[in-house]
């Protein structure tokens, strides 16, 4: 079954032009294919295409190169929506960069009055902590003269807070510290005892925050943060934005 499409072959293209004989095995084929009776195997038989693309040309040469022209432009089209689509997730993640860290300057620690002690408080009433010594700020929503974080747009976001004090022998860690959402506390770290010279403690948080929500962390009235006041650190990112 194999001879028949040979021969077929090229007795068409003798047929189509002149083709000088390379060998007699070559002679012989095209003899046999001009002697063939019947109807061809092939209908759509193009013989320009055989001479002037390509020598291996068959009948269905120009359905093959259809589909290629047409598995191009599907190419192209979807390279163009592939462009399309990075550009959307580019603009939506541009202002998805949303974190920072922070920790509390120590020079801000005063003297207590008749004591030789470096505190942080105590005040007459409750107080935002600066945490002024910023070591990351992406999307700038932090204020550290403030030590206020603002969000830029709506999602859920997660936030962190870590209270450290220490006091001397004999001495008494009382402190109590809670994160603030819009005016109202949310989670808080306390410490109230003799039991110990040092305490440290970490609240993690998450929240749903619209647009414009302020988060802070503050100092409750008439406590106080002892010593290391860099080990107090303050940090928060967006998990995921709200799309509109």
């Amino acid at each position: 079954m194999v001879e028949l499409p040979v021969l077929l072959l090229l007795g068409s293209l003798f047929l189509c032009g002149h083709v000088e004989a390379q060998s007699n095995t070559i002679d012989i084929l095209r003899t046999a294919a001009l002697q063939m009776t019947g109807t061809l195997t092939c209908d759509k038989w193009d013989c320009d295409c055989a001479f002037t693309r390509q020598r291996g040309c068959c009948c269905g040469a120009n359905d093959l190169f259809q589909v290629e022209e047409d598995t191009f432009t599907r190419i192209k089209y979807l390279w163009h929506d592939i462009s399309a689509l990075n550009s959307r997730v580019q603009e939506l993640t541009a202002g998805v960069k949303i974190a920072f860290e922070a920790t509390i300057d120590p020079n801000i620690a005063t003297i207590i009055p008749g004591t030789t002690e470096l505190c942080f408080g105590p005040f007459n009433t409750n107080v935002p902590i600066p945490y002024g010594t910023v070591t990351l700020n992406d999307g700038r929503a932090y204020n550290p003269s403030l030590g206020v974080f603002t969000a830029p747009r709506p999602g859920v976001y997660v936030f962190s807070f870590t209270v450290y004090s220490s006091v001397e022998e004999n001495g008494r860690l009382y402190h109590k510290v809670q994160l603030i959402l819009n005016g109202k506390p949310t989670a808080s770290v306390w410490e109230n005892n003799r039991e110990d010279g040092e305490d440290s403690a970490t609240q993690v948080v998450v929240l749903e925050l619209q647009r414009g929500d302020q988060v802070y962390v503050e100092l409750t009235s008439g406590r106080k943060l002892y010593k290391s006041l860099e080990l107090n650190i303050f940090t928060g990112y967006i998990l995921y934005p709200f799309l509109d």
